[in-house]
């Protein structure tokens, strides 16, 4: 491996893609960086990761229900699995560790199980049990939920080679995986003072996660610090945590804003300011905005954010049809016979590890044919507007997964907010037509993102994408099996969402968009339709202009998908990723080669220390160990 600018994924992994050929990039990784001969999908990664995932699809509905965020699983898996392998070397039940690749592989499992399963739980099934106030059917909500989960595993395949093969995109996370992963296993002194700055800064992350989330009641009050801290001052009367201007005491955001690099973070701290610090106190003022605090204020700011990041991806995305075409270009294979002339006997070639279009297609019509039935027997919904959900799914779940590449946030609840807009003018005044078509998008995007940032970890390592595949999708049942009959436990009637314990803000905004657009589009206040227009008109212009401009001026755009995230998340989550950037900027600009070395190992353990606590906090809080 070749150290290189920690700001991007592709010098990482030492492939750079400047001046190549999507060939030519894809045969440099099989010729320098697969690893063919190495155990993958084994039994026991298979058991491991659907265990731990299992468990993880607990602690993230839990946390889901209380903030309306969910946690992703990958690094504190392959922790685990690690230190569990080992566990287990030493008392005698295994012969030996887990390889690179089966834990790997094992985060895969787990990664399925544990985060595709729950999105569709905290946002619109929430909202719908709110709003209904009854619980689906077991046997209809056990299927909903893998139907939806084996979608997004299934979403993942075209966009994979593109995103991640040839584009390089980040994901964050997936590096900040991986990382960990050849930190864990590493050999010889640079690996080791690597593996040393991992876990202290995981430690670092993992007490920082701790001394503000738990309430064990035998810890000193005086000890845990506050999970934010206001500004002082005020706009327009009002103090400034209104406007969701604090400082976060979280690293995790830090730490992501040190990897995704610049240029998308002041892009975020752009979009925050103008959103929280201009036109949120403008619309408050006019009386648009109705209530203050993150939701109210995301209640108008979504509709510019959603458009804005969903006409930029589909406009980035329409100006490489190039690369489009090569995506999809296996459909051909289904009708004709591939030749292998010219091909050097016994050397791999991408189409033999990459995941066949015929699992695509085969997929997407049996997790499309089974979203859509139920939509139909269970929701009364019409089949075509079911088809159209499906369809739909597919090119948010383009921007969404666009989004983590780039930012390491899955800006998944206005996805679903496109959903819920076009059904608003398709259908109305049914709600359940609303909310069940944009779980579907939700759901679906949610899971293709996550599982995508696990394919970048399996990339950077050298793993088969086939196995991995493979792994995700036996990790739904796992998922499935555990969050299901769990929400049914800690939801046991509609009383005990929006209440003091489980406050479930995600499945507020699902129900109140519902209820807003079951009178049409024209309940849209004038003030969000023009916003919409706005956002649209600016996302799409932006891509373009990259096009056009030269090269040297390019740096100087505000990054599409940065600005847009900004206006769907709070200020707090911005500025600290701006600051996490703008640290690992003026360290790599004044002393490249220890920036080279330490910033993603560093950033790699905060995210993996304080996730990993965030997750061992909701399981003693859902066990009742708590205070």
């Amino acid at each position: 491996m070749k150290d290189g600018n920690p700001h991007d994924g592709s010098q990482f992994l030492g492939i750079d893609p400047a001046g190549k050929t999507p060939d030519e990039i894809e045969l440099e990784w099989l010729e320098h960086h697969y690893r063919g001969d190495m155990p993958q999908l084994t039994f026991r990664a298979v058991l491991i990761g659907s265990v731990l995932g299992g468990v993880m699809s607990l602690s993230n509905l839990y946390v889901g229900l209380k903030t309306g965020w969910g946690l992703g699983v990958a690094i504190t898996a392959c922790i685990l699995s690690y230190s569990i392998g080992a566990s287990l070397k030493r008392l005698g039940i295994l012969r030996s560790n887990l390889s690179l690749l089966e834990n790997n592989c094992m985060q895969s499992t787990a990664s399925s199980a544990g985060y595709s399963t729950g999105g569709a739980m905290v946002s619109a099934i929430a909202a719908l049990l709110m709003i209904q106030g009854t619980h689906l059917p077991f046997w209809t909500l056990l299927p909903w939920t893998f139907f939806l989960a084996m979608l997004g595993v299934v979403l993942a395949i075209p966009m994979k080679r593109q995103m991640i093969n040839i584009e390089q995109l980040k994901f964050p996370s997936g590096i900040a995986a991986a990382e960990t992963l050849r930190s864990l296993y590493a050999a010889g002194e640079d690996a080791k003072k690597k593996a040393r700055s991992l876990s202290v800064a995981g430690v670092l992350g993992a007490s920082a996660s701790f001394a503000r989330d738990n309430t064990f009641a035998w810890w000193p009050g005086f000890l845990r610090i506050p999970g934010t801290l206001p500004f002082p001052g005020g706009i327009a009367g009002h103090g400034m945590i209104e406007w969701t201007f604090a400082w976060e005491m979280g690293l995790i955001m830090i730490a992501a804003g040190a990897i995704i690099g610049i240029r998308v973070a002041w892009s975020l701290l752009l979009g925050g300011l103008i959103n929280y610090g201009c036109l949120a106190p403008l619309m408050f003022k006019s009386g648009v905005i109705k209530s203050l605090g993150y939701s109210g204020i995301m209640s108008w700011s979504l509709w510019a954010g959603t458009s804005l990041m969903v006409s930029s991806g589909l406009v980035g995305f329409a100006l490489q049809w190039r690369t489009i075409g090569r995506s999809f270009s296996g459909f051909s294979s289904l009708f004709r016979r591939r030749s292998d002339s010219g091909v050097p006997s016994g050397v791999t070639r991408p189409e033999e590890i990459e995941v066949p279009t015929s699992w695509f297609l085969v997929g997407l019509g049996v997790a499309g044919a089974g979203v859509v039935a139920i939509q139909m027997l269970s929701f009364s919904i019409e089949w075509w507007m079911g088809i159209l959900s499906v369809l739909l799914t597919f090119f948010l779940a383009l921007v969404a997964c666009r989004a983590t590449g780039e930012t390491d946030v899955t800006p998944i609840g206005a996805m679903g907010k496109v959903t819920q807009l076009f059904y608003g003018v398709v259908a109305p005044s049914n709600i359940r037509t609303n909310l069940m078509t944009a779980c579907v998008t939700s759901g679906a995007a949610a899971s293709a993102a996550d599982l995508l940032t696990d394919l970048k970890s399996g990339y950077l390592l050298g793993a088969n994408p086939r196995k991995q595949f493979i792994a995700q999708f036996l990790g739904i049942f796992a998922g499935t099996l555990s969050i299901v009959p769990a929400f049914y436990l800690l939801v046991p009637t509609p009383d005990s969402l929006g209440g003091e314990r489980f406050p479930a803000p995600g499945a507020q905004v699902w129900k109140g968009v519902a209820e807003l657009l079951a009178n049409g589009l024209e309940s849209l206040h004038p003030t969000a339709r023009w916003a919409l227009v706005a956002g649209a008109l600016l996302g799409a212009s932006l891509p373009i202009l990259e096009r056009r401009l030269p090269s040297r001026y390019r740096s100087l755009l505000p990054s599409p998908m940065g600005l847009g995230l900004a206006f769907v998340i709070p200020f707090w989550n911005t500025l600290s990723m701006f600051v996490g950037a703008l640290l690992a900027w003026i360290i790599h600009r004044r002393a490249r080669d220890i920036a080279s070395k330490y910033t993603i190992p560093v950033a790699s353990g905060l995210i993996a220390g304080e996730s990993l606590m965030g997750v061992l906090l909701a399981l003693a809080s859902t066990l009742g160990i708590m205070g």
